[in-house]
């Protein structure tokens, strides 16, 4: 999922041009030491990993994104042995890493991603409809002009928390019968005439639609639960997990995450005392946001949200995705799959 940064970075293997989201609070969460091994699962533009190996720790970095993977060979090249990029999802990095020293994950879409127009992840500059992280599988195009409007109410609703969502749909399937939606201006244009747009309106009506649709294509949520039970896998006994969501059901996600490994699950004090499972995480205080100086300087901070743990001696779990409490969207036609 979601292999990229929500916020803003440091150029890869250049000056700090701009610095992500919660850097120091994530610093502190890692507590990195020189020596120690950190995964950063989204590299993006690399803001975290360039931070965590100034710090004298060595770093596997992974994105989907091709792009990122290819962006960062300059930076790869140049911390030789202590840098080593993997082009893949997140959610895979059990498989290219074990018993690290940390963790650190932030999720959702990159400024690099947002800033060109050609990716069609934003609709501030035309693009074609697109939207895929990894630039493999099915696009944002696809889901809009081949879903049923009943699965595009869902995807708008769902992960948009859209309150237009089944009129939006609806007009979008008497739409694509005329002529299919292509690039990103078209389909803001098109919500923007049905919903209608108020100058108090703090963001633009297609926002929502243009999340849900992201989050659709990449199989984000989906990801994001899958990501988590591989650093858990991944993390030796000591080792910490720090998590950067943007959004309330990632948010949620990580969140349940934790209460469940750590023992704090809503409803566990109901059950026997004999059915309490060894807790494989300890919750590493409550979570982080960022400060007003931070938001100032970098808006799209201000729903930023760290979680942190740290990982106990006890064996990893089985995986079972029904802690989430997920939106039932995995059944949708032309959901990103691995």
């Amino acid at each position: 999922m979601m292999a990229g940064h929500g916020g803003q970075h440091h150029a890869v293997g250049g000056p700090a041009r701009h610095i992500p989201v919660l850097l120091d609070e994530v610093l502190e969460a890692l507590a990195p030491q020189p020596g120690a091994v950190i995964v950063d699962g989204t590299f993006g533009a690399g803001g975290y990993t360039h931070a965590l190996l100034e710090r004298g720790a060595s770093v596997i970095a992974m994105d989907r994104d091709p792009d990122a993977i290819r962006d960062g060979r300059p930076l790869e090249q140049a911390r030789a042995g202590r840098l080593r990029l993997v082009h893949a999802r997140f959610s895979e990095l059990a498989d290219h890493a074990d018993a690290v020293d940390g963790v650190v994950l932030d999720i959702g879409v990159s400024s690099m991603q947002l800033d060109q127009a050609e990716r069609g992840f934003s609709f501030r500059a035309d693009g074609p409809l697109d939207m895929r992280m990894a630039q493999a599988g099915p696009t944002a195009a696809d889901v809009v002009n081949r879903s049923k409007a009943e699965d595009l109410t869902r995807i708008f609703g769902l992960l948009g928390e859209e309150r237009h969502a089944g009129r939006i749909a609806r007009m979008i399937d008497k739409r694509r019968a005329e002529r299919p939606f292509e690039s990103t201006r078209d389909l803001a244009e098109a919500i923007e005439k049905l919903v209608g747009r108020h100058p108090k309106d703090k963001i633009h009506p297609a926002t929502r639609v243009f999340q849900a649709l992201r989050m659709h294509v990449n199989d984000e949520l989906g990801e994001l639960a899958a990501a988590l039970f591989a650093a858990e896998q991944a993390l030796k006994p000591g080792g910490r997990l720090a998590v950067v969501t943007f959004h309330s059901l990632e948010d949620r996600v990580v969140k349940r995450f934790i209460a469940d490994r750590s023992g704090h699950a809503g409803g566990s004090r109901h059950l026997p005392e004999t059915s309490q499972v060894a807790p494989t995480f300890a919750k590493a205080g409550a979570a982080v946001t960022p400060g007003e100086a931070e938001i100032a300087a970098n808006p799209r901070a201000r729903s930023a949200r760290l979680r942190a743990a740290v990982r106990t001696d006890q064996p990893a779990r089985a995986a079972d995705a029904s802690i989430f409490g997920l939106p039932k969207l995995s059944d949708l036609p032309h959901a990103s799959k691995r």
